[in-house]
């Protein structure tokens, strides 16, 4: 055996390392024992990040409690791999994990033990973390980082360790990257390491627990969270069938088309597309002004602005019609998009697609400071809301077509709610279009496409906390007619502004903490309190959808779900039932919210790609 001791809050904790069938033997013991006592954290050790793909190994496997660690090398096979197999399929202790999701799907993957048995056994301190304060650290918060929430906690030189891993596998001539692969099995810091992970996490749980319970945090909110979380792991292990060949085309595709605009960029002067100070000074040399600056006071040319210059919608890209486009800015833009697209998305399916000839985006089901859902490796949800081309490479199974449920102006259904809006419920509920409703109201009856696009751009300036300046950019409207339309918009529906100044009050008497109606604790920036509308709304339906998905689950849909993204739910159903599953999963994303109906309508093509739902001919 060998034993390494250190110091935590000033105890003295023990890292034990198995050599021998009898240390395993002492191990068995020790579990047993901290079974009965009560959880036993968990963590494992692996080669890299990419749990699907064939390179990616498992190499430890440790558990522990507050005082005690035992690190498993995994790696050597045998009694080492049998013992931790006891310990999860025949002990089945209750488990701590830090972001469970992780470990689930690696021990499923690489121990034969499914996310099914370990989910029912798992408290996660992440979740837990992630419920007092869903914060980075450049938002103020403290993160959701094993290591700097226990130096928060527990002991302020925890993350210390990590440095000292990150400068071994520097002396060893290794990357952040290539060091969890290359590193020695036996390497003292490094099992030193993977031991305080399980201690810290059993020391974090009970004061995150009570810490949850002293913030008045339910218990159920917490239950939610572990099933949401669940399914997305399940989502993630299925993955979506990659058209490998289509997916090389579309890269050579891409490529080409980046290089061209990048090629008539240069005749304006632009030998760099990402720099933005040729940019800038090649606009100004084109007599084009140039006003937003970045926080640090440079001048902004990014996406919105280049598009405004060309005369692009936002969305869409096709022409405003408000100006004559600059050709450079269109050039630009147009030559940034390809690269990006190429190596975030057609690239990153390439390098990830696994032997099954599937890729597995990564779905985070508690991201942003709202709970919405994000989607990495690649980011799915950053894709434009009309795109086939990058979804057309995703495929439904043999047999099977894509389908796609989305939810009707949830979020203004949402808002018509919490904010109990009269006129929109009735609006609603009568199955008007609600933006044709607005505009009848603001403008009156002849209201133009242009009034319904302003109006529409005030009620998602509500929810996503967009202001003036931003909605008359986004409609190619100008800043008065806007600010004159808000006005009315306001009058129209005082409620939302009365809602908006309630949830203010009370934040700004907690501490600047909203809660919403699911009881989920939203800090809010004290410069920007404006926000509580749009975190109050966004955080209600992102729990609508977390229900839908439970719901879906619960009938037994979980097999043919893919994603969750944004509002929508894709699923891969037996083409010869489409129909039959898609009203079902309709049926899941239909419920009433404070009297508001919130309905969702299913859609497919009857083709097995993503990208026939928008377009796309396969």
């Amino acid at each position: 055996m060998k034993t390494y001791r250190h110091e935590v809050a000033g105890d003295l904790v023990s890292v034990n390392i198995p050599q021998t069938r009898e240390d395993l033997e002492d191990f068995r013991r020790w579990a047993e024992d901290a079974a009965r006592r009560g959880s036993i954290a968990l963590d494992t050790e692996t080669t890299g990040l990419d749990i699907f793909g064939d390179a990616f190994g498992l190499r430890t496997v440790q558990f522990g409690d507050s005082y005690t660690a035992w690190v498993i090398h995994w790696e050597r096979g045998g009694w080492f791999q049998e013992v931790v197999l006891w310990v999860l399929r025949k002990l089945r202790p209750r488990l701590l994990i830090h972001n469970a999701a992780y470990d689930w799907l690696v021990l499923n993957q690489r121990a034969g033990v499914s996310l099914e048995e370990l989910a029912p056994l798992t408290r996660d301190t992440k979740i837990m973390a992630t419920l007092i304060d869903p914060r980075e650290p450049q938002e103020g918060g403290t993160g959701t980082g094993l290591k700097p929430l226990s130096g928060r906690w527990i002991d302020e030189s925890a993350p210390d360790t990590q440095g000292d891993l990150t400068a071994v596998f520097r002396s060893l001539g290794l990357t952040k990257e290539t060091g969890w692969r290359g590193i020695p099995l036996d390497h003292p810091t490094y099992n030193l390491y993977a031991g305080l992970d399980v201690i810290l996490t059993s020391r974090l749980y009970p004061l995150l627990f009570a810490e949850l319970s002293r913030l008045g945090v339910r218990s159920m909110l917490l239950d939610y969270e572990h099933e949401i979380a669940r399914i997305c792991a399940t989502m993630q292990r299925t993955g979506m069938i990659l058209d490998r060949d289509y997916c090389e085309k579309l890269d050579s595709k891409l490529e080409d088309e980046a290089e061209r605009f990048a090629a008539k960029a240069r005749r304006y002067g632009v030998d760099n597309v990402n720099s933005n100070a040729q940019v800038i000074d090649a606009l100004q040399g084109m007599g084009e002004t140039l006003t937003e600056t970045t926080k640090s006071g440079n001048l902004k040319v990014d996406k919105s602005v280049l598009l405004d210059l060309a005369d692009l919608d936002l969305h869409s890209w096709e022409p405003l019609g408000i100006r004559t486009g600059n050709p450079l800015a269109d050039a630009v833009v147009r030559s940034k998009r390809a690269g990006k697209w190429r190596k975030a998305y057609v690239q990153t399916f390439l390098e990830t697609v696994d032997a099954n000839g599937r890729v597995h985006p990564m779905v985070n089901p508690l991201k942003a400071r709202t709970g919405r859902m994000s989607i990495t490796r690649p980011a799915l949800q950053t894709l434009p809301s009309g795109d086939s081309m990058v979804r057309r490479a995703l495929l439904a199974d043999e047999g099977h077509v894509m389908v796609s449920c989305d939810f009707d102006a949830v979020e203004m259904r949402v808002l018509a709610a919490m904010a109990d809006v009269r006129k929109m419920k009735e609006a609603i509920t009568a199955g008007q279009d609600l933006h044709d409703f607005t505009a009848s109201l603001v403008y009156g009856p002849g209201f133009t496409k242009a009034h319904r696009k302003i109006c529409k751009g005030i009620g998602f300036g509500k929810v996503y906390g967009g202001g003036p300046e931003t909605i008359a950019r986004q409609t190619g409207a100008s800043l008065e007619a806007v600010e004159r339309a808000i006005k009315t918009y306001d009058r129209v529906y005082p409620e939302i502004r009365r809602f908006a100044a309630k949830h203010t009050r009370i934040a700004r008497g907690n501490n600047y903490v909203t809660e919403t109606m699911t009881g989920r604790r939203l800090p809010l920036d004290r410069w920007r309190t404006y926000a509580v509308t749009n975190y109050q709304v966004q955080s209600a339906a992102r729990d609508v959808l977390g229900q839908a998905l439970i719901d879906m689950d619960s009938a037994g849909l979980l097999p043919y779900l893919r994603l969750p993204i944004h509002d929508e739910v894709l699923a891969s159903v037996p083409a010869l039932e489409a129909e039959e599953y898609s009203r079902e999963i309709e049926k899941c994303m239909t419920m009433s919210l404070g009297g508001v109906p919130i309905t969702a309508g299913a859609e497919t093509k009857g083709l097995r790609s993503w990208g026939s739902l928008y377009g796309a001919d396969f």
